[in-house]
């Protein structure tokens, strides 16, 4: 199992499109409470499906707020503009999965080595980072 951190975020990734044959990339995302986290976005190419494992985080997609604690399931549509805070007072854990698996954790990997490298990180290269990897940032 590959981990990736990525300022206070922590990815473990479980499965990927290598490993799926391209069918899906999985993924625990450990968030602690007030964590920064990915600016509002969007995919075109694959679909996001979470599920709650711990604590609680707050997704917005398409405007509309979902609490997602253990058991709840957030679906998040191509083309979907949303973002995610844990607004809670503990770490909350979530198990993602992308569908078709075209991402990977190549992306976040790019992304860990800008947003840890220390001072404050570009917005245009993690926006370029994004962009080469399918995700668009929402306008705005």
């Amino acid at each position: 199992m590959e981990i990736i951190r990525v300022g206070g975020l922590e990815l473990r990734f479980l499965a990927d499109k290598r490993s799926t044959g391209g069918s899906l990339d999985m993924f625990e995302l450990i968030v602690p409470a007030g964590a920064r986290v990915p600016i509002p976005h969007y995919h075109e190419a694959w679909e996001e499906t979470v599920y709650g494992l711990s604590g609680e985080m707050t997704w917005t997609v398409d405007g509309m707020e979902i609490n997602a604690r253990p058991g709840d399931c957030v679906f998040i549509p191509r083309g979907a503009v949303h973002h995610f805070a844990n607004r809670g007072s503990e770490t909350a854990k979530a198990l993602s999965v992308l569908t078709p698996g075209v991402l990977g954790p190549e992306y976040f990997r790019e992304m860990a080595a800008v947003i840890n490298a220390g001072g404050p990180p570009d917005p245009a290269r993690l926006a370029e980072i994004m962009r080469r990897h399918g995700l668009v940032p929402a306008p705005g």
